[in-house]
């Protein structure tokens, strides 16, 4: 039987798929902040220490939720998870994507490449859409309240989790995996079959690396906001991606038609490349 080449859809959440930062549809609220408080002391704890911005706002999550009796359990996060709002379309759009690639004979794959917490995110409607979730996550106690953070997604450290879709590879503490070599022809999906979709400064480095090896990164937008809109045009002028998006996943928006492009070019790609093969 003839293997099927598979396309990765890998996308950030914040502002990507969903128009606010994930701490911002009930945690914030809960701990009795208002969402430009919250991340004012997110930024001070970061610059006071010359820390980063990630671990700033675990730590102020996980004090705030100490201070107000919240428990930080994994159940409690993903009850957050479920007041997430997400961009038109988003809902349907799995099917939408995977209906098209199975008609184009391609394996279709969601990723979530994310600075925000897993937890959270898995409390979402969509979160079993996703071969794989790759965020921050909390380290827990023997009674399952968060203690320590385990894992902290920031600029560069996203970009790990590309060579680990590439490979196969789904653990978040794996080291040996990921820099052990491997044949292009023995990775599980070529960066050429990747199409990463992302919004913000967090996304920079996946977007040049999936570009640079001949993936195709998106830049998407918030179509209510003119400076968001403004952000992705620079990414374009900039090379970083080439082409944006406002963030909306209706079957007849700008998205889906890159996107099968995208899966129509990386098809006839694998099928020119078994034909090379076979003489």
């Amino acid at each position: 039987m003839k293997r099927k080449p598979i396309v990765a859809l890998i996308y950030d959440f914040d502002g990507t798929l969903s128009p606010g930062n994930m701490q911002e549809f009930g945690f914030i609220q809960a701990v009795g902040k208002t969402k430009e408080e919250f991340w004012r002391l997110s930024d001070g704890i970061a610059v006071g220490n010359d820390a980063s911005n990630i671990l700033a706002y675990m730590k102020l999550m996980y004090d705030e939720a100490r201070k107000t009796g919240i428990p930080l359990r994994k159940e409690s996060f993903r009850a957050f998870g479920k007041n997430i709002e997400l961009f038109p379309g988003v809902k349907e759009w799995f099917s939408l994507v995977n209906k098209y690639g199975a008609a184009k004979g391609v394996k279709i794959e969601h990723y979530i490449n994310s600075s925000g917490l897993k937890e959270i995110i898995e409390g979402t409607s969509i979160a079993k859409e996703f071969k794989h979730i790759y965020a921050g996550s909390y380290i827990y106690d023997e009674d399952g309240c968060a203690v320590w953070p385990g894992i902290a997604v920031d600029y560069t450290g996203k970009t790990q989790f590309i060579f680990k879709i590439n490979k196969g590879i789904f653990s978040a503490h794996d080291n040996k995996m990921v820099n052990a070599k491997i044949a292009a022809e023995k990775k599980r999906i070529p960066y050429t079959n990747m199409i990463y979709f992302g919004d913000g400064e967090t996304d920079i480095p996946c977007m040049k690396i999936v570009g640079m090896f001949g993936g195709n990164p998106i830049a998407v937008y918030d179509p209510s906001s003119a400076k968001k809109k403004a952000y992705a045009e620079k990414l374009r002028r900039q090379g970083r991606v080439n082409f944006i998006s406002p963030a909306i996943y209706t079957a007849d928006s700008r998205i889906f038609k890159l996107v099968r492009a995208m899966i129509d070019k990386i098809k006839a790609d694998d099928e020119l490349q078994q034909l090379k093969k076979s003489f």
